[in-house]
Order: C-alpha cells, then structure tokens, then sequence
C-alpha cells in the first residue's frame, strides 16, 4: 500500500522527468544523423601507420567546411559523417587524408542519403510510432474488456499509453543533452530501441493491469467489498518484485553490451538501458497509482 499512499510523490517525480527531458529536447534539439537530415558517411582504415586524431580533423575541415562527426572503428578505422558529399568532394577528401601520400588510406565504404529520403523516413518514424501506440490502446482496452467497475478498460489503455510516453520522453531527453556533450546521433538504431522499449514496458504495464484485473474479479465472484486503492496495492505488492528482477537481468545485459559490445551499438544498450528503467518505474509507481486516482476523481463527479 505504501506505493499507492504515497502515489503524488512518484507522480511528482515522473513529472520532473519528463519535463526535464522536454526541456532539453526544446532548448538542445535532437541531433539527427544522416538517415534523417541526409548527407554522406565514409569509412576508411589506415593499414599501416596512421595520423593521429587532430591531423585527420584538419585534414576534413579543409574539405568540408561543415562540421563532420568522426567516430573511430576497430583498431585503425574511422566512421566519417558529413554533409552531402558530390563525388568530386569525396576524392579531395581521401587525399587529404593521405596527407601527400605520407599515409596509405583505404576506402572501406561509402554511402550518402539525399534529404528527400530523410524526410520520408522521419515521417515513417512518427507513423511507426503513432501506429504501434494506437494498437497498444485497442489492444489494451480489448484484454480487459470484461472490466467495467469501477471504470472502463478504455482508462487502461489510455494510462498504458501514459506510462509509454513517459517511459520514451526520458531516453530521448537524455539523448538531447548527450548530443550537445558528446555528439550522440539520433540514428535508426535509436529509432529501433524506442520501438523494443515500448514492447517491453508495455508488457510489464499488462502483467500490473492483468493482476489487478484478477482480483477484482475475484472480489466480485466472491462479493468481496475492496476499494480499488486497496485492490491496486496488493497487485502491486505481488507483482513488484517479478518486474524489479527482470529489470535487473535485463539491465546486466545491457550493461554487458555497453561495455563490451561494438561501438556501433552502445548507443543502442544505453537508450534500451535508460528505458528498461524508466519503464519499470512506470509500470509500478505510476500505472497501476493512475488508476486510483482516476478513479477517484469519477467518483468525485458523479
């Protein structure tokens, strides 16, 4: 009970979060890679000796007067993202980083996206996203379809939806300051994450709603008199524990990938890391607490 006594304080501080992380999205921006703004990414290794980092930097700034991104990859590698190159540009840009034949350099691959076909895929993000949300509320609002009292299972799917806006504001707000820090890219692979944590919150949301939905059911086949608030926080007081440990191996896991996997996916393990969290708090401090409130402010009104 005490998760649902003290329900405001957790509300308060999922608010917090979600307005922080509104606030930096606002005032930061997002830092869209070239899927979404288009432009050009090379990817060249030096076989023998290579420049250091600097040189390299001086060596593109001379040819794109753009910002670029570099990224290292592997041992010898880097990941270099640009604007739009022509494939004239391109070619200047290999020679100096040859730096007048001092080093060998070797064009791994490249790849450029127009910014037509970034903004279809921008727009694709938002219908993926809209589209997996509204299936989320018809699919929630179906599952418990058998429970009308105290208030309709249309509040479940719209609270579920709640939780997930809740639990994919926090990592896209972290990932706004992180671009301003450290130049962390909103990619695809991000656009991916966003999409597998709302499965998983989601899910973890269903098993809170579907515990709270049995015991009411067996209260009424019973005729047992329970307030919901009492029948919210012994669903939570048994349901808990299961999502804090899955939480936790999952987290491990992801730990594990950040630390140990490619550098192309440690962006990926941090973003689903940041929503496990945020969606485990959801579905505990926040779902099942949104319930009783809102059903006690339709009492209020009848």
């Amino acid at each position: 009970m005490f998760i649902v006594a003290y329900r405001k304080i957790f509300f308060t501080i999922g608010a917090l979060l979600v307005a922080l992380s509104v606030f930096f999205v606002i005032y930061d921006g997002l830092n869209l890679s070239i899927e979404f703004t288009g432009g050009s990414v090379v990817t060249i290794s030096y076989p023998e000796i290579e420049p250091v980092r600097e040189q390299i930097e001086t060596a593109i700034s001379e040819v794109v007067v753009d910002t670029a991104t570099i990224r290292s990859v592997g041992e010898n590698g880097y990941s270099i993202r640009t604007r739009f190159l022509e494939d004239s540009e391109r070619v200047l840009l290999l020679e100096a980083l040859r730096f007048g034949g001092e080093f060998v350099v070797i064009e791994e691959n490249f790849s450029s996206v127009g910014p037509s076909v970034g903004a279809e895929l921008v727009k694709k993000t938002f219908v993926a996203i809209g589209l997996a949300s509204i299936a989320i509320v018809l699919f929630v609002a179906f599952a418990f379809r058998g429970i009308s009292k105290p208030i309709s299972s249309w509040w479940y799917g719209g609270i579920a939806i709640i939780a997930l806006v809740h639990d994919v504001l926090i990592p896209t707000g972290l990932f706004a300051f992180l671009g301003v820090v450290v130049g962390a890219q909103i990619d695809v692979l991000f656009v991916t994450a966003l999409l597998a944590i709302l499965g998983y919150s989601v899910n973890d949301t269903i098993i809170v709603f579907d515990r709270i939905r049995e015991k009411l059911k067996y209260n009424e086949d019973k005729k047992i008199k329970q307030s919901l608030e009492e029948v919210v926080g012994k669903s939570l007081q048994q349901t808990y524990a299961r999502s804090i440990n899955t939480s936790l191996t999952t987290s491990l896991a992801l730990l594990a990938l950040y630390f140990f996997g490619g550098q192309t996916t440690q962006y990926f393990a941090l973003v689903l890391l940041v929503g496990v969290i945020a969606g485990t708090y959801s579905s505990i401090f926040l779902a099942g607490p949104l319930l009783v409130t809102v059903e006690k402010v339709l009492r209020k009104r009848k």
